[in-house]
Order: structure tokens, then C-alpha cells, then sequence
């Protein structure tokens, strides 16, 4: 083998765009490029490594051992060429470069579009990136180096939990909906034992929000495989289109449903000692380097959003007689925080 690099990072790209497409046809479309192009690239690459990349025998393109061993490596080549470019671009003092941040599924999609519009107000010249994914996959993200950081509500992998730097947030309530009209929405206080009667519209039993619900309701003494789940769909709108349509109740997060809940479309009960809350946590890799804009970010813009939550949650935990204490943001990676 040459002295010199036996790749060139377009091959990697490639080699990447393949193993996630499962074929050189939707790589090559992904990539803007011909297929026979793919092709020549791959035979160049297996050439200069003197190693098959991929087992070309089934009908989806499997790679090889080494194939694996190179694309372990490779995503790491390329994230670091990545941070590379985006520390270079922070020379200019956030008149232009990158931020992007992670997100599980409600709060990317309830809460992070709030926080970017106000980063982009202060930093219009600053592109934005949401990847909004399973708290899984995110944490991975941040791991890899591909998001500068990520806000979840779930528990990062057990694997992750030692390299990555897992700050709580805020609380978010998850909030029984239903229906205007429904009987219950005349009560004051639903009793527990009214839930059995209920018909519940969830989230799989794999999804983070339905195991913390289940967690909190069996510690408050319900027996939540006794209770009715007449549907499970997987989007939160889903689910809250159900509950108007009168299809039954839900447990949902007070971020998803605060619009709804202002213009009278949905009714927010209150079921007698129970508060359902989940942790929303800040993800970052301390070993990764963090942008000015990721500062910016951290900085300047999740402190109001944790009085935002503290407020809604709070609100919500007074309404039933309770109070909650929401974490401050701590410090992240030495740079000191906003209480």
C-alpha cells in the first residue's frame, strides 16, 4: 500500500451514502451523482485497500467487514473535517457559520422552533440546523459530533452516559386531554379510579413519554395495564386531533397543547394527586468542539426558555394543589450559566 491516503473523503462520502441508502442507485441519487460514478469509485476504493467493501450478492447492498471497519472510521474522518470547517467559520466572529441542534420528537417539534426563531432574530447571519429525531438517535448525534447539541426528554443510552455531558433542563408536565364536552370536564378533580372507565389514545409502549407516563401513574398506585388503551397512534398531532374528534383522552406534554388549551379546543383535567412530569435535559459532547454560535445558543437563549417551562409547569402543578421545583441550567463545559 502507498504512502499516501488510499481514499479521498468523496470516497468516504460514498461509501457513507451507500451503507444508509442500501444501494448504489439511491446513493448516487442522493448524492447528485450517476451510478456508474458510484460504481468506479467503490472499484477504485476496494483496489486501493485490496479488500471487498461490499458483498454484492443480495439485492441490497451489504458491507463487509472491513466495509464496516472503514465506515466506523470514515463518519469519524468526516465529522472531524466537519468541526474543522465550523471552527474555521467561527473566525468570523457568528456573521455566518452553522448551529445545529438535536432534538427529541416534542421538543423539537414544540419547543426548538421557538428557541431558533428568537437565535435568529439576534443572529440572522447564522444557519440553523434542527435534526429531530428518537432520544436514541440524538444522543448518538451528539456523540458523533454531527449536532452541536441536543435537548431530549428521555434517557440518554447507558452507553453514551459517560462521554456525554447530560444537564437537566426543565420539567415538562404531561397533561390528561380531552375533549370540551367530555363528562369529566366538569370535575374539578378526576378521581383515579375514573381513569379505568377512560378510553386512552397513546404513544407505543416504546416511546420515551408513554414508559415515563406508565412509571408515574403505576408509583401513584394505578394499575396502568388495567386501564383502557383504545388506540395507539405515533405523533403527538395525531393524537391530539384524536382527542378533539372525541375519540377519548390522553396524556400529553403541556408545550404540544398550550394553543389549544388558550383557544378552548381541548380541555386539560385534573386527576386527584397526580402529576405526571419528565425531565428535559441539554445533551453536549465535552470532547467535541463547541461553536460560538452553540455558545450563543447555550448561553443567551435556553435560560428564557427555562423560565418558560418553569412557568408552565408550575402552573399546572398549582392548579392541583402542588408545587414543583424546576433545575437550573448548570454549567456547560466551564462556561458559566444564566440561574
Amino acid at each position: 500500500m502507498s504512502s499516501d491516503l488510499p481514499f479521498t473523503l468523496d470516497q468516504l462520502r460514498i461509501l457513507k451514502a451507500i451503507a444508509t441508502e442500501g444501494s448504489f442507485k439511491r446513493a448516487a441519487d442522493s448524492l447528485y451523482v450517476s451510478q456508474p460514478a458510484v460504481s468506479l469509485q467503490v472499484q477504485n476504493l476496494e483496489r486501493q485497500l485490496s479488500v471487498p467493501l461490499f458483498d454484492r450478492g443480495g439485492r441490497r447492498a451489504q458491507l463487509t467487514e472491513a466495509g464496516h471497519l472503514l465506515l466506523e472510521y470514515g463518519d469519524r474522518i468526516l465529522s472531524l473535517c466537519q468541526e474543522t470547517c465550523r471552527a474555521i467559520e467561527d473566525l468570523q466572529n457568528l456573521q455566518g457559520g452553522t448551529l445545529i441542534v438535536g432534538a427529541s420528537q416534542t421538543t423539537g417539534t414544540y419547543l426548538l422552533p421557538r428557541m431558533i426563531g428568537l437565535f435568529r432574530q439576534r443572529y440572522p447571519e447564522v444557519a440553523v440546523q434542527l435534526h429531530v429525531h428518537s432520544t436514541r438517535r440524538t444522543s448518538w448525534s451528539v456523540a458523533n459530533g454531527q449536532v452541536d447539541l441536543a435537548i431530549i426528554g428521555g434517557e440518554v443510552p447507558s452507553e453514551l452516559q459517560e462521554s456525554l455531558e447530560i444537564i437537566p433542563y426543565a420539567e415538562d408536565e404531561l397533561a390528561l386531554i380531552m375533549p370540551v364536552y367530555h363528562p369529566l370536564a366538569n370535575a374539578e378533580i378526576i378521581r383515579r379510579e375514573d381513569l379505568y372507565q377512560l378510553k386512552f389514545i397513546a404513544l407505543d409502549s416504546q416511546s420515551t413519554i408513554r414508559k415515563v407516563i406508565d412509571q408515574v401513574l403505576t408509583r401513584c398506585g394505578i394499575e396502568t395495564g388495567n386501564l383502557h388503551i383504545e388506540m395507539e397512534l405515533n405523533s403527538i398531532e395525531a393524537i391530539k386531533n384524536a382527542v378533539q374528534s372525541g375519540l377519548g383522552v390522553a396524556f400529553v406534554s403541556i408545550s404540544a397543547i398550550e394553543k389549544e388549551l388558550q383557544m378552548g379546543m381541548l380541555h386539560r383535567g385534573r386527576v386527584e394527586g397526580v402529576v405526571v412530569n419528565r425531565t428535559l435535559s441539554v445533551i453536549v459532547n465535552p470532547n467535541r468542539y463547541r461553536s460560538k454560535a452553540a455558545e450563543a445558543f447555550t448561553e443567551e437563549i435556553l435560560p428564557q426558555f427555562t423560565n418558560r417551562a418553569i412557568e408552565l409547569s408550575q402552573g399546572a402543578a398549582e392548579q392541583n394543589g402542588q408545587t414543583t421545583s424546576v433545575p437550573s441550567l448548570p454549567e456547560i463545559n466551564g462556561k458559566a450559566s444564566v440561574e
